[in-house]
């Protein structure tokens, strides 16, 4: 293969099927653990070294938005170019295991499915425990619904986080583009709180994963509605009425996108209040109240990310062919 493009999308397909065999063992080194402990480091610094006001700690996290990203994108390159002097194909190797560690399809599918197979099995206390692995809520105060709901909602939102966001980023701009995405979210995933600690340091990354988000949110709630037509027991029509009246109904401009889709082509309701280190916070609902949770809805919403993933990587791949035929590299 030759190309640029034709070699990123060559690493992700690869990557998409290591995802699916190896997932993210624990013990391994994983990329977001190193970006977490660069976002914990500079945090340290950078709060030495702005006032302590609300400018000085905007500017900060501004730093902070930048510096992240680019240290992670460059630590990315080194390795392929390192590898890339050894051997090209090495480097290629390197490319596709990268693609694989940053996608987190099995991992999401894994962690969830075991607070169903608890639920089913009558066990709530180790569906409570399985449940606080994947959320951020307070999990003591769920009741048997709540914590279904609390494991189908993290399988829909995160759908575009950890599955179809890096997976187009990865499309379009390789690795790096991964590396990228995965910096600016885990920065929003541990600074972007509207906390007295972070109301002004997080905002910027915040506000950067707000937009890195937007494509992949929206198509990826597209896809939900297309993956309910192919799936029995989902309704397609159902994803696109509750996604059009919900979509908003949250305060990120993303985070609703893919639930409310998912909650319509479910037929059951999701979101409302919840809460966070002791502090209750008031949330619209998303989808109808029209049957209660059950913990197959997990399992459901599973197949529903499956389905939704292969179609934005096929149709994705699809138009990246079709839009660079005819044009060199």
């Amino acid at each position: 293969m030759t190309g640029c493009w034709k070699e990123f999308l060559a690493a992700v397909w690869i990557g998409v099927l290591l995802d699916a065999w190896i997932g993210d063992p624990q013990g391994w080194w994983h990329p977001v653990r190193s970006i977490g402990w660069l976002i914990v480091r500079l945090e340290a610094v950078l709060r030495r070294l702005f006032p302590r006001t609300d400018g000085g700690e905007l500017a900060a996290g501004c730093v902070l938005a930048v510096l992240v990203p680019a240290c992670s994108m460059a630590a990315a390159a080194v390795v392929l170019a390192v590898a890339g002097f050894l051997h090209p194909y090495l480097r290629f190797g390197f490319m596709c295991v990268m693609c694989g560690q940053l996608l987190a399809a099995k991992s999401l599918r894994t962690e969830s499915m075991k607070v169903c197979r608890a639920q089913e099995a009558g066990d709530v206390e180790g569906a409570r425990e399985a449940v606080s692995m994947i959320v951020g809520r307070d999990t003591k105060r769920l009741t048997e619904a709540g914590i279904t709901r609390a494991a189908v909602e993290t399988v829909a939102e995160n759908t575009s986080d950890g599955v179809t966001a890096p997976l187009l980023w990865m499309l379009f701009f390789g690795p790096l583009g991964g590396f990228f995405y995965k910096a600016v979210n885990t920065m929003d995933s541990m600074v972007g709180y509207r906390n007295e600690r972070y109301l002004y340091f997080g905002r910027a990354a915040a506000r950067l994963d707000d937009v890195v988000n937007w494509i992949p949110a929206r198509l990826t709630a597209l896809a939900f509605v297309l993956a309910a037509g192919l799936l029995p027991g989902c309704s397609s029509m159902g994803a696109w009425r509750v996604w059009r009246r919900d979509r908003r109904c949250h305060a990120s401009p993303n985070s609703a996108q893919g639930e409310s889709a998912c909650a319509g082509a479910l037929g059951i309701r999701l979101a409302g209040d919840a809460w966070y280190f002791g502090e209750l916070r008031r949330k619209p609902y998303i989808g109808d109240d029209s049957r209660p949770v059950r913990p197959d809805d997990i399992r459901q919403v599973n197949r529903l990310m499956g389905m939704a993933y292969r179609i934005v990587l096929v149709l994705t791949t699809m138009g990246i062919v079709a839009m660079r035929m005819g044009y060199p590299g």
